[in-house]
């Protein structure tokens, strides 16, 4: 995915919805399939550098339904 730096930061910063958008814009392809990649990278994020986000684990995805 040629857009990874950007959705990597809004992953990092805890904006979920702009790293979807940021995923289907630059894969085309549909939310649901952004969600999947989202939770790869967000895994692979967690794993990689987990000093690098803002909140824990558990307050990570607190509010947001799909």
């Amino acid at each position: 995915m040629e857009d990874l730096p950007s959705v990597d930061r809004h992953i990092l910063d805890h904006r979920i919805i702009l790293a979807l958008k940021a995923i289907m814009d630059a894969s085309g392809c549909t939310l649901h399939e952004a969600i999947d990649i989202f939770g790869v990278r967000y895994e692979e994020l967690r794993r990689d550098r987990p000093e690098s986000f803002q909140v824990s684990r558990e307050e990570y995805g607190r509010d947001v339904y799909t």
